[in-house]
C-alpha cells in the first residue's frame, strides 16, 4: 500500500489482504537498516485472522522515501501521521529495537491513540559503542557484518530454517545490504546515532498505562536481559516472554514470536469484549 506521507512517498505493507481499518489493527516497526519484510510470517497471519494489518518501511528504507529520520521522536511523529492518513483508531504498536522505541514515543505522545505496546529486542538507554558508530559511519558493510553476527545466536537456525540452502543469517544480511544500495546516505549510522541520542525513553515508559508485552531473546547480546530492567521496571504491568533466539528473534523463533504476539492480541480483544 502506497501513501503519501508530509509530502514523501510511503509503504506499508498490509499482509496479502486489502486493509480495512474498521478492524482491529496491528502495527509493525522495523529495526535499524530493515523494513517491513522482517515481518513476513507475523504479518500475513495477523492479516488473514480478522486483523487490519500494517507493516510500515520507515522514511530512506525499502520502498518509503528518504531520507532517514534522524531522531526517534521524527520517526514516531511520521508514524502517527501515517495512522492518521490511514483512519487507525487504537492500533497495537509492534516494534523491534529502534521500532520498539519508536512505539513507546509515539505511545507517549499520543496515549489515546494506542491500545497496547509489544516491544521486541528492546532495551533503554539503547546505546551503541563508539566503535559501532564510528564503523557505521565510515565502512558501512563491516557495520552489517558485525551486527549480523551479534543479532544472531547460531549459524544455524531449525526448525525456522527447515529447507536446504535457505540462511536465516545470509537473509538478514542480503537485507541489510539491500538497504544500504537502496539508500547509500549512511543509513546504518542514522539509525544507530537516532538510537543512541534518544533520551526520552524513561519518561515515556513511566507514563505507560495501556497493556503491554515484551518479547526478548534469550541468547540476545545485542539488548541483553540485563540491560531491559528500567523498562521493565517502569512499565512493571508489561508481560514478559522470552524465546530461544538472538536479537533477531522474529526470523529465529518466528513461531514462538507469533504465538506470543497472538496471546496477547487476543487478550486485548477478550477486554474489549
Amino acid at each position: 500500500m502506497k501513501l503519501d506521507i508530509k509530502g514523501k512517498p510511503a509503504y506499508a505493507y498490509t499482509g496479502g489482504k486489502a486493509f480495512d481499518a474498521m478492524l482491529p489493527t496491528v502495527v509493525f516497526i522495523h529495526g535499524a537498516q530493515n523494513d517491513h519484510s522482517v515481518w513476513g510470517l507475523q504479518s500475513r497471519w495477523f492479516a488473514h485472522h480478522g486483523y487490519g494489518v500494517v507493516a510500515v518501511d520507515l522514511p530512506g528504507h525499502g520502498r518509503s522515501s528518504g531520507p532517514a529520520l534522524a531522531s526517534v521522536e521524527e520517526m514516531a511523529d511520521w508514524l502517527l501521521a501515517l495512522l492518521d492518513a490511514l483512519g487507525v483508531r487504537k492500533p497495537l504498536l509492534v516494534g523491534h529495537s529502534m521500532g520498539s522505541l519508536i512505539a513507546l514515543e509515539a505511545a507517549h505522545r499520543a496515549p489515546g491513540k494506542v491500545r497496547a505496546l509489544a516491544m521486541l529486542g528492546t532495551t533503554y538507554p539503547m546505546k551503541v559503542s563508539d566503535a559501532l558508530l564510528a564503523t557505521a559511519r565510515d565502512d558501512e558493510d563491516t557495520a552489517i557484518d558485525m551486527v549480523n553476527i551479534w543479532s544472531h545466536s547460531s549459524i544455524a537456525h531449525k526448525p525456522s530454517s527447515p529447507a536446504p540452502g535457505f540462511s536465516v543469517m545470509g537473509g538478514a544480511r542480503r537485507l541489510m545490504q539491500r538497504m544500504s544500495a537502496l539508500n547509500p546516505a549512511r543509513l546504518f549510522y542514522t539509525d544507530f546515532s537516532a538510537c543512541n541520542a534518544y533520551a526520552n525513553g524513561e519518561a515515556a515508559a513511566a507514563a505507560v498505562r495501556c497493556p503491554t508485552l515484551f518479547i526478548f531473546g534469550k541468547k540476545d547480546m545485542m539488548t541483553p536481559a540485563r540491560s531491559t530492567r528500567l523498562l521493565t521496571g517502569a512499565i512493571a504491568h508489561g508481560k514478559v516472554v522470552q524465546v530461544d533466539a538472538g536479537h533477531s528473534l522474529m526470523s529465529e523463533q518466528p513461531d514462538a514470536v507469533l504465538d506470543a504476539l497472538d496471546a496477547f492480541a487476543l487478550s486485548l480483544e477478550e477486554q474489549r469484549t
